[in-house]
């Protein structure tokens, strides 16, 4: 998914130190027009910017198709980062450069590699009534961040784990391993709980842990906090176990996001990940003579463009002031 702000600001991204259980609320961010499709983000912002390698978690639907238009974002660009597509309902049509051509479904993993440079298109597909699910971007560690562009699909199976149904995408969790590469240590996991019901995972305590509720309300361990739909709850690296209570008498349904702690300094900026202002406006503007066929296909970053487009977007104007690393 594109992030498609007019006006994007810089997000300078580094690790925080935190304490304890902390809850971030999202903010709605429209994509596109007035009658655009509307998704929830929890990452990043002021008060946390990464869980482990995760740095940008949007949140959307359920979505009426027929009221929205759904998702049409047309070809756009990615660097250093993997995008990560899980869907609860819907179904979503993805092209990239790398000559990828798939289907996003409900319970099944699409991870997009960008690496040095790669651009996709994401639409959800006519059949589609309703729109429901995440799009969650991982940032490349400096040995891997001009990893070959690719693209990967993986169907996880679910597993019962005393009572609860969970789906494991990326990493390991309650014995099941994603065979899906990551560049640094991941965890990505959909967890189903009944009504009143606890289950506890045994986790690498060197990881960071996020909690992004779909739906009910959930508890970590003894924390008095119970996050509701669209909040994202943390648990700082230290823990060996984590435990989930699905809380007010319904069913919950959590992504349960983990990593180890970047450890490095990153600037996030549109739909760029990189590490200095130059890097970001030199991406930039190679975009937008690849956009205008100013190119030699020999020297492209972005690689081919799928015949099937008829447009790409435009990057929006650099702010006047300079990006930088922060922290």
């Amino acid at each position: 998914m594109s992030n498609l702000e007019a006006a994007p600001h810089e997000l300078a991204v580094a690790a925080e130190p935190v304490v304890g259980i902390q809850v971030l609320d999202p903010r709605e961010v429209p994509l596109g027009g007035p009658r655009a499709m509307t998704v929830r983000r929890t990452l990043p912002q002021r008060a946390r910017s990464l869980i482990g390698a995760w740095c940008f978690a949007d949140h959307y639907g359920p979505d009426d198709v027929s009221a929205t238009g759904g998702m049409r974002v047309a070809g756009h660009p990615h660097t250093q980062l993997q995008t990560v597509s899980w869907l609860f309902r819907g179904e979503i049509e993805h092209r990239d450069t790398s000559g990828a051509h798939a289907l996003v479904r409900p319970g099944e993993l699409n991870l997009m590699t960008a690496g040095a440079g790669i651009a996709h298109s994401e639409y959800s597909t006519p059949a589609t009534t309703v729109l429901h699910g995440v799009q969650l971007w991982v940032a490349l560690p400096q040995a891997h961040r001009f990893a070959a562009p690719a693209f990967e699909h993986y169907a996880p199976p679910p597993l019962d784990w005393g009572g609860a149904r969970v789906v494991v995408f990326l990493g390991t969790l309650a014995g099941r391993t994603s065979p899906v590469r990551t560049f640094s240590p991941l965890l990505g996991a959909e967890i189903v709980l009944g009504a009143g019901q606890t289950v506890a995972f045994d986790v690498d305590p060197a990881f960071e842990h996020g909690v992004l509720v779909d739906a009910g309300q959930v508890s970590l361990g003894d924390a008095a906090a119970r996050p509701g739909p669209g909040q994202l709850a943390c648990q700082p690296a230290g823990a060996d176990t984590l435990t989930l209570r699905a809380a007010g008498g319904q069913q919950a349904r959590v992504l349960l996001l983990g990593g180890e702690p970047l450890g490095e300094q990153i600037i996030m900026w549109w739909n760029f990940v990189g590490r200095s202002h130059e890097e970001i406006a030199a991406y930039r503007a190679q975009w937008q003579a690849e956009r205008a066929g100013s190119v030699l296909a020999a020297t492209r970053r972005y690689g081919t463009f799928p015949a099937e487009w008829d447009h790409t977007l435009p990057a929006p104007e650099l702010p006047a002031v300079r990006l930088r690393p922060r922290g």
